[in-house]
């Protein structure tokens, strides 16, 4: 789809992009889109992660988009109740990342959409991420979905200097 085409009325940019829950066989094209973005491969990392995503019992909220039949870009996601002192339930967002051959065709536009759609159904007001802050195009796009700083602050101690 030529993005510099007009869209007939009622059409979202994100319309044409298939957006699935994420499957047990979406791992070897996870782990190739992550190598492609980072320069390594983390199949351990993504393994639990699917292992997490794919729990029987757990509220599924990972996702998966797809780009002329492959995977395109994927979203993995966590329900907490109360965590960190907050009595209202929250969705964080572990991951997401496009397939650098497919950015600039709304991918991660349409998997954040997707994802607050169906967080909303679950009666879920608040989503929640941590981002490096040197990743200018990742803080850009999540600025551009309404992402805002936190009023929470995150803290780090590490422990191979620890205080006395």
């Amino acid at each position: 789809m030529n993005t510099d085409e007009a869209l007939p009325a009622g059409t979202l940019d994100t319309d044409a992009v298939l957006v699935r829950d994420l499957r047990a066989e979406d791992l070897d094209a996870m782990v190739r889109i992550d190598r492609a973005i980072t320069g390594r491969s983390r199949r351990g990392y993504y393994e639990l992660k699917m292992k997490d995503a794919l729990a029987s019992g757990a509220m599924r909220i990972s996702l998966a988009a797809e780009n002329e039949g492959r995977l395109a870009g994927f979203l993995l996601g966590s329900l907490y109740y109360g965590e960190f002192g907050m009595p209202e339930p929250s969705a964080v967002l572990d991951t997401i990342a496009v397939d650098p051959a497919c950015r600039g065709r709304h991918i991660g536009k349409a998997l954040l959409r997707q994802l607050v759609m169906n967080l909303r159904a679950l009666g879920i007001d608040r989503v929640r991420t941590e981002v490096e802050w040197d990743q200018f195009d990742l803080l850009g796009f999540l600025a551009s979905r309404g992402f805002e700083p936190a009023r929470r602050l995150c803290l780090d101690l590490d422990l191979k200097s620890p205080p006395e």
